[in-house]
Parts: C-alpha cells; sequence; structure tokens
C-alpha cells in the first residue's frame, strides 16, 4: 500500500511538470570563447546551476513567467539580464567581461564548493585535484584523511580503505563515476580499487545519505567525480610523475584528451612501483613473539600497480553520452610475520634478500569497470541514466597450512594450486535512472537504483560462502525554496532486497560424533540460505542562509541489509588470528541521525562546526567470545556476529584565519564518542573507534609579479588523543604528534608550465601507532618519514579558439 501510494505521488509530479518551459543559454568571455563554471542563478525562483566546459548553462523545467537571470563568475562583472517565459524554450547567450582586478584560481574553487554547500541540508565537503595533488598519499583514502571525520584503515603503504566518523567496510559506499563502487569491501585487508590521479574532484558525505546512495551509505558516500568534458577542439593531456622515499616508490600517470565539436575522447595510463616500506623500529613484536626487521623494512609488504582509463562520449546541447572504460590491477604483499596460524616459520633469509621483490603472502587483485552515463532534456524535466558492469578479481596466496582435519600434505588430486589460500569473484551489473524537476518553488528529484550481484569463491581455505544479491530502491527528495534565506529539504525512500547463499561443503573429512560412534564425512561449512529485506526510510532538512551564516540541519533514518560475511561466515581468518562466524537470523540494520551545522565566514576569516547523534536500536558486530575452535580454527579465539543497540555523537570543527597578506592559519578538529547500550559488549565502544584529533597549520602563499605562481609552503601539526575505550582484543592507543610539511609551485619554462609539488611526512620520523591502522593490533608502529616529490607537466597539442 505505501509503495503504491509512493508511485502515485511520483507520477502526479511529473505529470504537473509537465507544463513547466525550459530555460537554457551560452556564456562566453570578450572573445567568445566558452566560460565554464560561471553561476548562473535564477530568481525569484532561488534555482542556481553552472555553465559546463562549453559554456552552457540550462534550467529545463521552469514554470512560464517574469524573471531574472545573474550571471556570476570571478574576475568578471556581474550581469543581470532580464527573462520572459511564456512556452516552448527560451535561449539566452551572454558575453562576460573582465572586471578590472581579477582574483586567483583558488577562489573559483572556493566558489563552486560554497554553492554546493549551501544548496545541501547534508554535511558535504569538497575536494578538488588541487587539494589531492597537494596531499598525496598512498592511495586516494589516504590523500583525504586530512579532512575531519575522514579516517583510513591503513593496510600496508599502498592499500587503504575509509572510514567517516568510524563507520567503514558496507557501511560507506563509495560511487565513481555516477556507479556505487563494488569489490570487497567486507574484508579488514582489502584496500580500493581506485587511481587517485584520475579523480577531478571528490566529495565526502559524512552522515546518512541511504535516501539517495541507498543501503550501505548509512554512515555516509564518497562521491568520486569524473573530468570535465574537454573543451571543443582540442588535444592535449599532462603527465605527472611522482616518487617517494620510504618505500622507494616511483610512478608516472600519463593523461591524454581530445574533443571536436560534439565528440571526445580522455585517456588515462598509471603505473606506480613500491619496495618494503620502513618504520622507525628495528624490532616489533607479533602476539609476544619478537621480530626484528632488517633495515626497519616490513618485509614483504613491496607492490605494484596499474591502472587504465578511457571515456568516450557525445556531448550536445540537450544530450550527452559518455562511456567509462577503467581497469585497475595491483599485486601486493602482506607483512610475511603477520599472516598464518605461525607467524614464526619465516625465511627471513630469502624474504629479506630483495626490498622490492613479492613473496607469499601476497594479494592480486583486478578491478574492471564499464559505465555509461547519459542525460537529457525533455519538456520538464532532465533524465540521467548510468548503467554499470563490474568484475571484481581477487587472489590471496600463501603456502598450505593445515588445521584440524586437514591433510598434512596437499593432495594431488585438487585442482586448486596449492598455493591459492582464497579467491572472490564477484559481477556486478547496476542501473540508475534519475529525473529532476522543477516545479514553481520545488525542485524535485525522484529515481530508482537496481543492482546485481554473482560472488563466487575458490582456494583450499574458507570464511565465507558464495552468495547472488539483488537490490532495488526507488526515492523521491523535494527542495523547497520557503524565501531567499530558507530551503527545505524531504525525502523519502523504499529499499527491497534478496541475498542467497550458496552450501559450502568441506573438501576434506572430519571426524564427527554421532549415536552410531565416530564417523568421518565432509563438513557442511555453511547451509544454503536466503532472506529479504524491505525497509522505508527518509530524511528531512533545513538551509538557512545569509551573506556570512550558514545554518544547516538533517535528521533522517537509514537502513542497512546484512552481508553474506555476517550471515554465514564460519572460518580461520588468517590475517588477524580469529575463527569468525556468521548469524543467518540477523536483522537489518537501522539508524536514526541528527545532524547540526553552522558556519560563518568573514573577508579574513571562517569558522564551522558541524555535529552529529546517531543511534542504531539494532548494530551488527563481530563479538570475540570466551571460546576457543580447537578443530576446525587452531585454536583461535571464536567471534560471532551479534547485534546490540549503539549510540554515537561527535563534532568536527574548521576554522581559518588570515592575518597577513600571505600568511594564514587553519584549525581543524574531530572527536567521536559512541558506546553499546545492550548486548555482551554493553558499555564498550565500537571498533575502529578513531581517537580525537587537532591539527594546527601555518601555511605561506607568496605571491611574484613574475616567474613561479600557485606558491605555497605548509606545516601540519597534527596532535592524535589516546584512545583507551577499545573492544578487546583491541589495544589501548597512546597519544602521538606528528609533524607534516608540503610546498609547491607552478613554474612556466619556455612557454610549458610545470607543477611541482614536495611532501615531508612525520617529518621528524616519530615513532607513533594508528588506532585504526590494519596492523594495530601487532604494536605495528606507522610509517617514517616520507619525502614525497611529484611534477605535473600539462600540454596542448591543438587548440582552435
Amino acid at each position: 500500500m505505501k509503495l503504491t501510494l509512493f508511485l502515485l505521488l511520483f507520477s502526479f509530479a511529473m505529470n504537473a511538470l509537465g507544463q513547466n518551459v525550459s530555460l537554457s543559454g551560452k556564456i562566453t568571455d570578450e572573445r567568445n570563447n566558452p566560460l565554464p563554471g560561471v553561476t548562473v542563478r535564477l530568481s525569484p525562483s532561488m534555482l542556481a546551476t553552472q555553465s559546463d566546459a562549453s559554456g552552457y548553462f540550462t534550467f529545463p523545467h521552469v514554470p512560464a513567467g517574469h524573471y531574472s537571470l545573474t550571471f556570476s563568475y570571478t574576475g568578471y562583472r556581474q550581469q543581470v539580464v532580464p527573462v520572459h517565459l511564456v512556452g516552448g524554450g527560451t535561449e539566452v547567450n551572454i558575453n562576460l567581461y573582465p572586471a578590472p582586478q581579477e582574483l586567483g584560481e583558488v577562489v573559483v574553487a572556493g566558489d563552486r564548493t560554497e554553492f554546493r554547500k549551501r544548496e545541501e541540508s547534508m554535511n558535504v565537503e569538497v575536494v578538488n585535484e588541487v587539494y589531492i595533488r597537494r596531499n598525496l598519499g598512498g592511495s586516494l583514502m589516504k590523500s583525504l584523511e586530512r579532512q575531519p571525520g575522514i579516517k583510513t584503515i591503513g593496510i600496508g603503504s599502498g592499500q587503504s580503505k575509509p572510514l567517516i566518523r568510524g563507520l567503514g567496510f558496507n557501511r560507506v559506499v563509495v560511487v565513481e563515476n555516477g556507479v556505487k563502487h563494488e569489490g570487497q569491501q567486507w574484508g579488514v585487508d582489502h584496500g580500493l580499487e581506485i587511481d587517485q590521479f584520475a579523480a577531478s574532484q571528490v566529495e565526502l558525505i559524512k552522515g546518512a545519505a541511504s535516501f539517495v546512495y541507498g543501503s550501505d551509505a548509512i554512515a555516509g558516500a564518497i562521491d568520486i567525480k569524473p573530468h570535465p568534458v574537454p573543451p571543443k577542439h582540442t588535444l592535449g593531456g599532462a603527465v605527472d610523475i611522482i616518487g617517494k622515499t620510504n618505500n622507494n616508490l616511483y610512478g608516472t600517470s600519463l593523461n591524454l584528451y581530445g574533443r571536436k565539436e560534439r565528440w571526445f575522447f580522455d585517456s588515462r595510463v598509471t603505473r606506480l612501483d613500491y619496495a618494503d616500506y620502513r618504520v622507525p623500529t628495528s624490532r616489533v613484536y607479533v602476539y609476544d613473539y619478537a621480530v626484528d626487521l632488517k633495515d626497519n623494512r616490513l618485509r614483504n609488504t613491496a607492490g605494484h600497480e596499474t591502472n587504465l582509463h578511457l571515456s568516450t562520449g557525445v556531448v550536445e546541447e540537450k544530450y550527452r553520452s559518455v562511456f567509462y572504460l577503467s581497469n585497475t590491477y595491483s599485486k601486493s604483499g602482506f607483512f610475511a610475520n603477520a599472516h598464518g596460524l605461525e607467524p614464526r616459520r619465516v625465511n627471513t633469509e630469502e624474504q629479506d634478500a630483495s626490498h622490492r621483490d613479492i613473496l607469499m603472502p601476497y594479494q592480486k587483485v583486478n578491478h574492471f569497470k564499464l559505465i555509461n552515463r547519459s542525460s537529457f532534456s525533455l519538456p520538464g524535466h532532465e533524465v540521467e541514466a548510468e548503467l554499470g558492469y563490474q568484475k571484481n578479481f581477487r587472489q590471496e596466496f600463501s603456502p598450505y597450512v593445515n588445521h584440524g582435519y586437514m591433510p598434512p600434505l596437499y593432495p594431488t588430486r585438487m585442482r586448486t594450486p596449492q598455493t591459492l589460500e582464497r579467491e572472490f569473484e564477484k559481477q556486478v551489473y547496476s542501473l540508475n535512472i534519475k529525473d529532476n524537476m522543477a516545479w514553481g518553488r520545488h525542485t524535485l528529484a525522484a529515481g530508482v537504483n537496481t543492482e546485481y550481484q554473482d560472488n563466487s569463491i575458490g582456494g583450499w581455505s574458507f570464511l565465507v560462502p558464495a552468495f547472488r544479491q539483488f537490490s532495488a530502491g526507488a526515492f523521491l527528495y523535494d527542495k523547497f525554496t520557503l524565501n531567499e534565506h530558507w530551503l527545505l529539504h524531504g525525502a523519502l525512500r523504499y529499499d527491497y532486497g534478496k541475498i542467497k547463499i550458496t552450501k559450502y561443503t568441506d573438501w576434506f573429512n572430519s571426524d564427527v560424533q554421532t549415536q552410531e560412534g565416530t564417523v568421518s564425512q565432509a563438513l557442511v561449512r555453511a547451509d544454503s540460505l536466503q532472506r529479504q529485506f524491505q525497509s522505508f526510510i527518509w530524511s528531512a532538512g533545513f538551509n538557512y542562509n545569509r551573506e556570512k551564516l550558514q545554518l544547516k540541519a538533517n535528521l533522517g533514518k537509514s537502513f542497512r541489509m546484512p552481508i553474506a560475511k555476517e550471515l554465514a561466515a564460519n572460518g580461520v581468518n588468517y590475517h588477524y588470528f580469529s575463527y569468525e562466524k556468521g548469524d543467518p537470523g540477523l536483522s537489518p540494520e537501522q539508524s536514526y541521525q541528527l545532524d547540526v551545522s553552522v558556519t560563518w565566514t568573514q573577508p579574513k576569516w571562517s569558522v564551522q562546526l558541524s555535529s552529529f547523534y546517531n543511534y542504531f536500536p539494532n548494530y551488527i558486530y563481530l563479538n570475540p567470545t570466551s571460546r576457543h575452535d580447537y578443530y576446525y580454527g587452531a585454536g583461535n579465539q571464536v567471534f560471532q556476529y551479534a547485534q546490540s543497540s549503539v549510540m554515537r555523537y561527535g563534532a568536527e570543527f574548521e576554522a581559518k584565519y588570515r592575518f597577513l597578506k600571505h600568511w594564514s592559519t587553519e584549525f581543524l578538529a574531530e572527536y567521536l564518542y559512541s558506546e553499546q547500550l545492550s548486548g555482551e559488549k554493553k558499555g564498550y565502544t565500537l571498533p575502529f573507534s578513531p581517537p580525537p584529533t587537532a591539527i594546527i597549520n601555518i601555511s605561506y602563499e607568496p605571491q611574484f609579479s613574475r616567474g613561479p605562481k600557485n606558491t605555497y609552503f605548509s606545516l601540519d601539526y597534527r596532535l592524535t588523543g589516546s584512545q583507551y575505550r577499545i573492544v578487546p582484543p583491541e589495544k589501548k592507543t597512546p597519544a602521538s604528534q606528528v609533524l607534516n610539511f608540503s610546498a609547491g609551485t607552478t613554474l612556466r619554462v619556455s612557454r610549458q608550465e610545470l607543477s611541482i609539488s614536495v611532501q615531508a611526512q612525520n617529518l621528524l620520523n616519530t615513532r607513533y601507532l594508528n588506532h585504526t591502522s590494519f596492523y594495530r593490533l601487532i604494536e605495528l608502529p606507522e610509517a617514517g618519514r616520507n619525502i614525497i616529490l611529484s611534477l605535473k607537466v600539462p600540454f596542448t597539442l591543438l587548440r582552435h579558439d
């Protein structure tokens, strides 16, 4: 009944909006060159948009009437044009002329970010490729970690997983080119298969975003935007070169793009190669066993990565269709002394012979992705559609280790290679359709999301069974302009999910006690299982915008269906020395969250405070029990998935102040508190709960009349508090202090621009522990001093103005 009502409301809105007319146009400069990124506001409707890479803008569905268009672009005179919409389509073409004093590019980026924040009631941060280049880490998630509320689970020097306000795994959605990225995100040791050189702009949504992105966005979303479409009649590209001292990384990324009138292409090839990384200690303890490190390097943490990207399509005034094809491949080692049932059985002489070789244990991951994004304008509607296919193929290799009733020698009859410990293959088909509409003061979006997964497994070890999963959701979102200062938001979404788990039987026999005596038989480790889930979720919020003040709040309910690991895991996790068991009776997670944010901006300073309160009636977590499994888990502690009510709250704070013309300072801080309110771990916090953190920054940005431009020198002093509120077997983590330095400039050498940046991470080579690190349980400190040098060389081969 509720679904029927929802569809009727959607149909009514579609029919009512058909009476609207379209308003479009092109914006050029004084030489008739297209101007991208111009802010266009339609008054008094309070609608706003920005021009695309070709200078075009459109308001596809506006009620007839008298309006005024305001065109704003940094460095150009603002223009206001009256328009009268009576029917059909109206086109307004305009030239903008430079203002007497032009401002720098950084202000333009800030204006776009400001526009996005003013329109959303959710907590949104936007970073561009300049920010990513200034903060290059071992992965895209590491590059974003400076943002308050964003943390990572580090996995060596080249892999990491995102955490938003202390929640990660299948509670954070990562979107690339409009489609949800699907890998093996349930694994602590499984990184994110994303090329950070291919990211143009990243939106960080902190807080419940399920009504937009679906079930897994219960903690937030990371939306990775593609590069803008190239200007017409151009051919060019860029070369990025990067080197790092800590793990002797060297790499390059080559970009080549081109466009005629309608058709364009954009391609990229990235190659990275790195050695074992260094830590500021010569000895670590793996569960009380002392492990000496040669040259302070973690043996077998080397790796390499190769990424290919191609986008191509057609762009017209009212229609565009773009195909995105990518393939990311990586091979990386696991720290040899922290993997398997017996970490002491490591041939250190073989492992230490070279710092660049990759021996067992190691993993190989290949992620293929093909996406089509299309959009077209209809009378009264702007329709967007994404169709995607992904294939994630992961293999983990390790020497065969028997336990329980496994045969002491690997049988020759087995088709699975003796070194293949685990194999996961996931194929994903996605379809998203969204219709953007305007009706008077209402800006509406309605859409559907569907996804089908086929997951198969292999290898001689078992942890998670094969499964198939289908999910679908439909949503309606309304943004209502009350007046020039108030925006009201409301959303309703219905989700349906179905998972079918395949029965798994051991490939070896075990002794089982029955009424007839001891029987040797193959054990069923996971029974066939089929579950269905559904839920209605909602969201409501507001924005209050004045010239200097921004106030926003959002209250919503989110939903997450249990994953296969939580329902049916039954095996040893060799990375964590644990035996993990699922619970087939788990109910879907429900979450209620309130977000409140206030921002005050002055010409020389700004302050932003974002706070949240979050309640889970039935949070799913991996509970460490007092039991040990000696038959099938080699004596490892048993961890059982369970549910409890959980309360969380926290805040992020940002303050910026420019105290001199070229000098500025910044203060960033975050705090999170979480507590389990029921269950066996009542009173405890949640795993991977980050401690309070603060960053004090000072920056110097000189300006030269000739020569270098965009020059900066920046020093970060990061203070991380202690984390003594833990969930066993987690260990308490002491406080730490770290210095990071960065600098950069853009030079012009014989008509060619060169952008150079350098970073010194952990400048003083401080020994400290990261509470959210994958290797925290074995007291492994973070990487030592790391000097990162990067060079970007853009080039133009052809351009017709």
